[in-house]
């Protein structure tokens, strides 16, 4: 009969938390970008800025109006 050891040798269980915090800072990064994206470019008082968020919708098959 085989048995599998129920804990990690060494650093085993920090490289698993370090993997697990890079997840959660790079969730949030990409999070915090389409926030950006939504609201800075896409609500932009500059025209130009905010045609070009808006073709690009259009250009994606994304309704928008």
């Amino acid at each position: 009969m085989s048995m599998l050891p129920t804990k990690f040798a060494g650093g085993a269980n920090d490289a698993a938390i370090a993997l697990t915090t890079a997840r959660v800072i790079s969730i949030f990064a990409a999070a915090l970008l389409g926030i950006f994206i939504v609201g800075g470019v896409g609500f932009s008082h500059i025209e130009a800025v905010h045609n070009a968020a808006h073709d690009y919708r259009h250009s994606m098959s994304f309704p928008c109006h």
